[in-house]
Parts: C-alpha cells; structure tokens; sequence
C-alpha cells in the first residue's frame, strides 16, 4: 500500500506520468534504496509477489469494463482489421527477434507481448500462463515501460512532421503505445479528438490478449502431453501442472467486457471500477518493479535494450502505415 500511495503521489505532483509507469519505477527504486532493499528482498517479498501475480489477476478482470463492442464496431471494419495486423506484426516479429537474439527465458514471450498489446497488464497474463520467471517478468515490465514512458514525450513531437491530424494521430497513439495510461498520457496532447480514438483503438488491442492466452495456454498443455508422452514426466505431473484451456482471468475479462456491452452499469459503478483497476493494476507493477535486480541485467542488457528499440520501431511504423491506409 505504501508503494501505491507513493506511485499516486507521483502522479498528483506530475499528471502527466501515468500512474502505473510511476509504480513500476518506484518498485524498481525500493528494491535499490539501501534502506528499503532488505526489506523488499527479505519480510516483504511473499507480499510483493502476491500482488505482482493475483492483483494483477483482478486489475485484467476489471480491465474488461473499459471495452465495449458496440464501440469496437463504431471503430469500422477496417480499422479493427488494422489493429490486429499491427498487433500480428509487432508480436511475432518481435518474438522471432528476441530468440535470435538469445534472450534468457520468456523474455522474447514476454517483451513481444507486451510491445504489441497491453504493456505490463499483457506481460502479466501472459506470465501466469507461461509460469514464466519472476525476473523474467520483472526485466521485461522495466523495459516496455520505459519505451512507453518515452513515447509520451517522442510522438506529440512527429504528429506535425508525419502529416497526421488529430484523429489520425490518436488512432497512431492507440495502435502503437503500450499501456492504457500512457495511450491516454500521449494521445490527449492532440486535444479530445484525438485522446477519444486514441482509447478505442487501444481498447481493441486490449482485447486480443483473451485470445493470445487461449492460445498460449493450449501450446503449453500440448507440451506438457509430448513430455509426459516421451517419459520425461509421469501422466499425474503433467496433468497436475498443465493450465486450464482459458484461465478463469481471461474469462472474467471477456465478462466484463459483456457485462460493458449491456449499457446496464451507471457512470459511477465504471468509474469506481475504474480506479479500482487501476489501483490493482498499480500494488502489481510494484511488486513487478520490485524484482527487478539491475545489476543481474547486466550480461543482456544491451540485447534487451536493442530488442525494445527494434520491437518499437516496428510497431510505430506498421501502425503509422495501417492510420494512413485506414483514415
């Protein structure tokens, strides 16, 4: 809790950092501030991890209420047909990339994931799947919120020098920025015009990630029945560890989002769930941030570095050449 009240302090003193960027760099501060590191690695850590992995949980379930279909479709064909091959693009290139380049673990998973949907919310779902490596998670939240973070700052500067207005420039935004905070933090540079499709189309790519966990989750039972099929584990293992077709999170999600599409829930049930989520959303990159261990980055840091620069690159301009196709 102290993390969060500090990581909303942040952004009450400066509004433009969103507060889920000021929580993951304060959790990655704690656990290198002499005197807050014991206490982050020893007495606090179960706490941290907890809220890195079932808050998390919540804040994608309550994430669901910002997406309804009726605006999805008010988006048009097109767009939506644009979003998803920015999203493809991004993903697997990305993913291809980042094992090229010998990246530890899930990272290359991890990185792709959230360079193409939803920034940390993705790495987060996508890591419970996986049953991905706490500094995994931790190295690849830190650098998808650094790039985002940056990108609130680098795109209201092209919009003029790229020819976009501003619905143009929000549909940008929203194609290529990662998290739902710094889409709103960049996008509403361009006035309301810009922030409100902005969101929308963000919103859409927030939407695959039920989809790509789905996906996820089949690839890793498929797995766990080629290992168990070769001897390399018994029928009991295999099956106790394998994870469900549709985690019960992704479920929740996709009933929010139903629950959304009704119209039934007043402004001010969405907008309580709305700082809910993201106050969740916030205790979970904390503790993210927290396992974060800079010097152990180290002996991949310029490969992670160069991954995130490319990965960015590639969503920018596939998203800038999906706007100027589509609008």
């Amino acid at each position: 809790m102290a993390g969060v009240a500090a990581a909303w302090g942040v952004h009450w003193l400066l509004p433009a950092v969103p507060l889920l960027t000021a929580a993951v760099v304060l959790g990655i501060v704690a656990a290198h501030l002499p005197g807050a590191r014991g206490l982050v690695r020893g007495v606090c850590r179960a706490g941290l991890s907890f809220a890195g992995k079932r808050l998390m949980r919540l804040g994608i379930v309550l994430l669901g209420l910002k997406l309804s279909l009726n605006d999805v479709l008010g988006l048009g064909w097109a767009t939506v047909a644009m979003v998803l091959g920015v999203v493809a693009a991004t993903f697997c290139g990305t993913w291809w990339l980042g094992r090229r380049m010998g990246l530890r673990g899930d990272q290359p998973l991890l990185i792709a994931t959230g360079y193409s949907i939803c920034g940390a919310s993705a790495i987060g779902a996508v890591s419970e799947v996986s049953e991905s490596d706490e500094r995994d998670v931790a190295t690849s939240v830190a650098l998808v919120t650094l790039c985002g973070t940056l990108a609130i700052a680098v795109l209201p500067l092209l919009q003029h020098p790229l020819g976009l207005d501003d619905v143009a420039f929000g549909r940008w935004v929203g194609a290529s920025v990662h998290d739902v905070g710094q889409v709103v933090a960049t996008a509403q540079t361009a006035g309301p015009a810009a922030l409100g499709d902005a969101v929308l189309v963000k919103l859409v790519r927030v939407a695959m990630l039920a989809p790509l966990v789905a996906a996820l989750a089949t690839s890793v039972r498929a797995r766990g029945r080629a290992k168990a099929a070769a001897g390399e584990g018994t029928a009991g293992e295999g099956a106790k560890r394998r994870p469900p077709l549709v985690p019960l999170f992704v479920l929740g999600f996709l009933a929010m989002t139903a629950l959304r599409s009704t119209d039934l829930l007043s402004t001010a049930a969405l907008d309580t769930a709305a700082h809910a989520q993201e106050l969740l959303l916030a205790a979970a990159l904390f503790g993210l941030g927290s396992a974060v261990h800079l010097p152990s980055l180290t002996r991949t840091g310029a490969r992670v570095a160069a991954l995130g620069l490319c990965a960015w690159v590639v969503i920018a301009g596939a998203s800038y050449a999906g706007v100027l196709l589509t609008t």
